[in-house]
């Protein structure tokens, strides 16, 4: 997606966005050794990278064992071509597909100090599945996409680089006073009503770090105020004695004339030149997010400066690493709208949450092959808690969005992020004797129960094993051992001597505690859609989906509960979409795909002119050439102005005002295809029960059956309390609860 200035309107600008369509593919991938599912994300991503152009997903590395399943391939069928790539914060996943529509997955752990080391493993151990290599297999791969959290994580941990910012003389405490709406983002919709409970961020940029410059640019972009120059040579010095690793530069109604903020610029590279001092990269709002609203550029190119550019030197590794094996496709990165963008694009903040858009991506395409309407979608990692909203079959973008209470410029699918996940760190407020989860997190290094990962504080994960719901002996399928003494001697030191409890009954307490936040954050979501739970599907995948559904979604009363155990105006509109068209070309050139192979579908933004909000919808009309075209055009966007605001509420008198054109594009390639298998009985088989392990359950330990994944058949129905395992995947069902196979191999918790 490209984002940039259009001569329409001042005001206007545009969107490009690329998208492809993924193919068929069939093999039963697995889940991470925290009970998660890849694939969801995985097909989101071979999906959305098919619906957005060549793309590429990298994951982190260690070992992961596919599990067993419907039409298991244990040599190549066809050609790879498909790679799609998941890395989160703990594990990272492939997921390939052939041109025969087989596919395999792979998973390894993380290795954030460089995200190719944990690429390659999780390619390779996929790839072995076909008796092949990387090395054999990459330079006959058409497409590519990345995808991952450890951008968004790095925001919601606030480990980011150190930034300087320079903004216009009198707004120098931008980031303490935030908008209104942005201090009370997160909080229950009562209280967000009344405006009860409001929260100010932790400026990312301390107030030393940010410099006001005298200038001023009115609303019709003419220059009122000069740039006082000094003032600025004053502000660039400061900051480099401070050793800030960049600058970032947000003047008033810079984009509607971004002279001041050029002129910044060059005075500041000047300075780098002239007095010896070290080069930094300089943010300019004008060039990256040329938006109205000045608070959400100003978040939007803070993010680019102190989250993203960390990001684009791994991502840099990952096509290095697969260049060097032979590959010759355009590695892209999901970004936050769908589509996918260069990793050499200037916007990378646009790929904050790649990872979790391809759940819902995935989500969309397993819903429609499934007959449902409305999902909840629910992805947890191991760091944060992610829920989307899939309504009457489609996902909602907002073009000023909110991420982890940041109000942002960029279209996004809309996410919403909680700082919980099976790594996030646990704690006890020595002042009120409180436990506190997160938002800080270990990641890929699991817990104290992980010795090679160096971690002193209880994570949920440690917890989770105190309970008995983790094998310690079948963490990715037994490659990672944990250490269940390690975790029980943190526990006791940290959470239940300080509370006064046993261990158990604190590991339970801190699970269900974590389990009622993500429960509380997921009807909160759905309400405020004006729904209830019971007109949903619950779809849960990520590393620790199915390790914890059974709990948050408890009372919830959803329609059903599913657990894929595969898935871890007028001319210058014209010109618009014209250069928007020619761009989505170039990219999917990158990949081999001529024009005329490429479907087009022009879509537009529009509003009444003097409103602030405007409405997306695709355009009736290829191009407008005569004024029956753009009557065609207002006709469907008055349609669905009185859908959204009532019939009564249109003003055509007003005039209209297109603010963003868009260009979605497509081509036809492989896509994956859901498993199936012949239907059996309800009845376990008797060589599917493993055994039985001694699980805290509330309030009591109990003796739980423990049943193979990969021994279950279509139809099986396990009764709670149980727990069915697999090499990289683990699913708790509770007492009082039961689940079901489906012949797609998905499980159904009742």
């Amino acid at each position: 997606m490209y984002v940039g200035n259009i001569v329409t309107h001042s005001d206007a600008y545009y969107n490009v966005c690329s998208k492809q369509d993924i193919s068929k593919a069939h093999n039963r991938p697995g889940h991470d050794g925290k009970g998660g599912t890849l694939p969801v994300k995985q097909i989101g991503k071979v999906v959305e990278q098919l619906l957005n152009g060549p793309v590429r997903q990298i994951s982190n590395g260690v070992n992961y064992l596919l599990m067993g399943g419907i039409s298991m391939t244990t040599s190549k069928v066809g050609q790879p071509r498909i790679l799609a790539i998941d890395a989160g914060g703990t594990m990272t996943d492939t997921f390939i597909i052939d041109d025969q529509g087989e596919f395999v997955v792979g998973k390894a752990q993380t290795t954030p100090h460089d995200e190719s080391v944990g690429f390659l493993n999780s390619a390779r151990d996929a790839l072995h599945y076909w008796n092949t290599t990387v090395e054999e297999t990459f330079g006959g791969l058409i497409s590519g996409i990345y995808s991952g959290t450890a951008m968004l994580n790095r925001l919601l941990e606030r480990k980011g680089r150190k930034v300087g910012v320079i903004v216009t003389a009198g707004m120098e405490d931008y980031l303490r006073l935030e908008r209104g709406i942005q201090t009370y983002l997160g909080y229950s919709y009562s209280d967000r009503l009344h405006i009860v409970t409001h929260h100010h961020n932790e400026p990312i940029v301390p107030r030393k770090r940010i410099f006001g410059v005298r200038e001023r640019v009115d609303v019709f972009g003419k220059v009122a105020i000069p740039l006082y120059e000094h003032e600025v040579r004053e502000a660039v010095t400061r900051l480099l004695q401070l050793e800030v690793d960049s600058i970032v530069v947000n003047l008033v109604y810079s984009f509607k004339n971004p002279t001041h903020e050029n002129r910044v610029r060059e005075i500041a590279e000047e300075i780098m030149s002239n007095n010896g001092h070290r080069r930094i990269p300089l943010y300019l709002s004008s060039e990256l997010y040329p938006l109205r609203a000045d608070f959400p550029r100003l978040n939007s190119t803070l993010l680019e400066a102190y989250a993203a550019e960390p990001s684009r030197e791994q991502l840099q590794k990952v096509r290095t690493v697969t260049r060097e094996r032979g590959a010759h496709f355009d590695l892209r990165v999901m970004a936050s709208h769908g589509g996918t963008i260069s990793i050499d694009a200037r916007e990378l903040a646009r790929t904050m949450i790649s990872g979790p858009i391809g759940g819902v991506i995935g989500a969309k395409y397993l819903a429609e092959r499934i007959g449902t309407h409305n999902v909840a979608c629910t992805d947890i990692g191991g760091t944060s808690f992610d829920i989307a909203l899939i309504t009457d079959g489609e996902y909602q973008i907002k073009n000023t969005p909110d991420m982890a209470r940041f109000l942002l410029n960029i279209p996004l699918v809309q996410i919403d992020s909680v700082g919980a996940g099976t790594g996030s760190f646990v704690r006890v407020n020595p002042g009120n004797r409180r436990i506190e989860i997160g938002p800080d997190s270990a990641g890929a290094r699991v817990g104290v129960c992980y010795p090679e990962g160096n971690v002193d504080t209880v994570t949920i994960s440690d917890c989770d094993l105190v309970l008995g719901y983790l094998n310690p002996d079948n963490f990715l399928g037994g490659d990672v051992k944990l250490d269940r003494q390690r975790a029980l001697d943190a526990v006791q030191q940290q959470i239940a001597e300080p509370l006064g409890l046993d261990v158990y009954t604190a590991a339970a307490g801190v699970v269900e505690l974590f389990e009622d936040n993500l429960k509380n954050s997921l009807l909160g979501r759905i309400i405020g859609k004006g729904y209830g739970p019971e007109n949903y599907t619950l779809l849960s995948y990520g590393g620790g989906g199915p390790l914890h559904v059974g709990g948050y979604s408890a009372g919830l009363h959803f329609e059903d509960v599913l657990i894929p155990i595969w898935a871890p105006i007028g001319a210058g509109i014209n010109v618009a979409w014209d250069a928007l068209a020619d761009q989505v070309a170039e990219e999917f050139a990158k990949s081999g795909f001529a024009r005329e192979q490429i479907q087009f579908k022009p879509t537009i933004r529009m509003q009444y002119y003097g409103q602030l909000n405007d409405l997306e919808f695709q355009s009736p009309v290829s191009r407008i050439e005569e004024p029956g075209d753009l009557a065609q055009l207002i006709a469907a966007f008055e349609d669905l102005y009185a859908k959204v605001y009532y019939n009564a509420a249109r003003t055509p008198d007003f005039g209209y005002l297109a603010t963003r054109a868009i260009m979605t594009a497509s081509v036809d390639v492989e896509k994956p295809i859901l498993p199936h298998r012949e239907p059996a009985g309800e009845l376990v088989a008797h060589d599917a029960r493993k055994g039985e392990r001694d699980v805290f359950w509330k309030h009591a330990r109990h003796m739980t059956p423990i049943y193979e994944m990969e021994k279950l058949q279509p139809n099986n129905v396990v009764h709670g309390p149980a727990i069915i395992e697999a090499p990289a995947c683990t699913l708790v069902v509770p007492p009082g609860r039961t689940v079901r196979l489906d012949q797609h191999d998905i499980f159904h918790l009742k």
